[in-house]
């Protein structure tokens, strides 16, 4: 078994008031932008950290997903794109015009969980009598689940609002022990519409709960358009419901290290097994909210020949297995997994996700359901460009930065 990834010196959480509506970006920005400013500031800047990373919990309120986390997420999935989207590129920027480290092992490390909440905070109380295991599995879980997960966060940032009061209030009242909560200014939050999620009617084909979803890339030193990515794609990914003891796949294709040769800076990319552990390391964080050291956490690494390579597969009790695969081709496990339900891309490879259906078409099987996720850009209200921004999205330049350290450090 892979080690575990070792303890970050510092792990907060930053418990987010519920959103602007409607959430564009803008509004996104005048609600959240102060708060994240400061606690990602003073993340940076914790003088207790070293040269360790820290790990920042991002819980955002979905008032949308409260009380339809067993539903198929396809109805849910616009309106959600665009909230982590918004948030994440919010980050980015932040990050980008403050000098802040968010893709270096030393840097902070911005993680966005969905907390299905409502927006009024008043809350239908869990059963104390029992806690489903399908419950730990995220990335969107209820209040209860977070408080009782036992994550060692040495600090719970709270907004200063009535909203974010009620919020904290709640979680504390769920959590088994005392947190450490430290209080930060909030933004204008304006809610000018309630959020409205178009769901089938009852004449309409009703949406697949996905048992199997699948997503590739070459996650070379993951960033925040990763983190969208892979959350995304997390998110597709259907509920257990009582009774039903089918497993819950999620297919992670890693391009194979040979066909990265031709990469710039290649000296510097990572190897498979590295990015393999960055990616499991980022989605065991969105995705698992029981015991850490759970001894029926199952990890099995294959070698056999054939056309996908290497595979590591983790099973976890909430019945979820994450599949890690590696690809020597556009297509990877989708034309030789039948089970795979649901591709999810970003918008730049929409051609790969019709390369895809195309081929599974002329093996007789049934057309993936293809999900888009957004290419977050550096453009703010007025066409201005955030400088550096782009530098924060891009593996190749990740690789350059370092090159250029590395060079001055030899000379």
């Amino acid at each position: 078994m892979p080690p575990a990834p070792q303890k970050p010196l510092h792990q907060a959480l930053l418990l987010l008031p519920p959103g602007p509506s409607p959430p564009a970006y803008e509004t996104l920005k005048a609600a959240y932008g102060p708060t994240l400013r400061t606690v990602l500031g003073q993340l940076a800047r914790a003088p207790q950290r070293a040269q360790d990373r820290a790990v920042l919990d991002i819980a955002l309120p979905c008032s949308h997903l409260y009380g339809r986390l067993d539903a198929p997420r396809r109805p849910f999935y616009a309106h959600t794109q665009s909230l982590v989207a918004g948030l994440y590129k919010l980050i980015c920027t932040i990050a980008a015009q403050n000098s802040i480290d968010t893709e270096d092992a030393e840097g902070v490390d911005a993680r966005v969980i969905l907390l299905a909440y409502p927006r009024d905070g008043k809350l239908v109380q869990p059963s104390e009598t029992e806690r489903p295991e399908r419950e730990t599995l995220g990335p969107a879980i209820e209040l209860h689940t977070l408080a009782k997960s036992n994550r060692p966060w040495d600090t719970i940032f709270s907004v200063e609002s009535e909203e974010g009061e009620a919020l904290v209030r709640n979680f504390l009242s769920f959590s088994p022990s005392s947190k450490n909560v430290q209080r930060v200014r909030g933004g204008i939050v304006s809610v000018h519409s309630s959020t409205q999620v178009t769901l089938p009617a009852a004449d309409e084909k009703a949406p697949t709960n996905h048992h199997s979803v699948a997503v590739g890339g070459t996650f070379d030193h993951l960033h925040i358009g990763h983190k969208l990515l892979l959350t995304m794609f997390a998110f597709v990914l259907g509920r257990q419901h009582p009774g039903d003891d089918e497993p819950r796949c999620l297919t992670v294709g890693i391009t194979g290290d040979a066909l990265l040769k031709n990469k710039k800076y290649v000296e510097l990319v990572e190897s498979w097994d590295d990015r393999r552990r960055s990616t499991h390391d980022f989605l065991s964080g969105i995705l698992h909210f029981g015991a850490a050291q759970d001894a029926r956490i199952r990890t099995e690494e294959f070698n056999d020949p054939g056309p996908n390579g290497r595979a590591v597969h983790v099973a976890y009790p909430s019945g979820l297995v994450i599949k890690y695969v590696e690809i020597q081709d556009p297509f990877g496990p989708t034309i030789t997994d039948e089970s795979i339900s649901a591709l999810v891309i970003s918008l730049e490879t929409r051609s790969g996700g019709k390369a895809v259906n195309d081929r599974r078409t002329e093996k007789g099987w049934a057309s993936l359901e293809v999900f888009e996720v957004d290419v977050l850009d550096a453009e703010e209200e007025g066409g201005k460009v955030v400088e550096g921004f782009a530098n924060k999205l891009s593996s190749t330049e990740i690789r350059k930065r370092r090159s250029e350290g590395r060079g001055s450090t030899d000379a």
